[in-house]
């Protein structure tokens, strides 16, 4: 065999070993996204009890508040663990940034370190009515018998009525079909206005002990979560 033919054997085995590489890689990767966190194969009934089996959750979100006079907007860190354990902090707006609410089952504790606020409520048992928060929202779901589960504009909605409150008429829950996890929550008055719109920028679901809910830490703004 001479050079020339020698030079075109190498190439050719370079491109198949390459080509091999390149399958094996593809392959690891397809396996890995679909034994993740990946709902594209999952029927609307499996999405909703995933969301409805939810242990633990962090999450990052931007709330709009609307009232008759004015509209106010929040940015807040949440983390729950079941049964009951949360903990929510405000980054913004600035003037009540660092306000730190902890509910450990039993107490609540409003916190803001420049403010020297420290004060404890014992024996809390209002925490569930807290309707900024997921578990909430779930708790709501599973408990009225009107909820239900569609999927419209390519997105899957959870919607429950809250029937025990004058002020709120209900709320539905958006979630992303690729990974189940909510993106936004829209929650409407009597007159089906929408009063509060909550967006989830970051969320991660079942990776939180009580212990690391109870030591809240604020995400790094470098991190996305879904």
């Amino acid at each position: 065999m001479n050079k020339k033919n020698s030079k075109k054997l190498f190439i050719i085995i370079g491109i198949i070993i390459l080509s091999i590489f390149i399958i094996i890689f593809l392959k690891n990767n397809y396996k890995n996204l679909k034994t993740g966190n990946n709902m594209s194969n999952k029927t609307i009934k499996e999405i909703e009890e995933y969301i409805l089996n939810i242990s633990s959750y962090e999450a990052k979100v931007s709330v709009t508040v609307e009232s008759n006079k004015n509209t106010n907007k929040y940015v807040l860190e949440q983390k729950f663990n079941l049964p009951n354990i949360s903990n929510q902090i405000v980054l913004e707006p600035a003037n009540i940034a660092g306000m730190e609410l902890i509910y450990d089952g039993i107490n609540l504790t409003i916190r803001n370190t420049k403010l020297n606020l420290n004060k404890v409520y014992e024996n809390y048992s209002c925490i569930t009515e807290n309707y900024l928060c997921l578990e909430t929202f779930i708790n709501q779901y599973k408990n009225s018998e009107e909820s239900k589960i569609y999927e419209k504009d390519n997105e899957i909605i959870l919607e429950t009525n809250y029937k025990t409150n004058k002020y709120i008429q209900n709320a539905k829950l958006y979630l992303n079909k690729e990974t189940g996890n909510p993106t936004k929550m829209i929650i409407n008055d009597v007159n089906q206005k929408d009063i509060v719109y909550i967006l989830y920028n970051e969320i991660k679901i079942n990776n939180l002990t009580k212990n690391d809910v109870l030591a809240f830490k604020l995400f790094d703004s470098n991190t996305k979560l879904y």
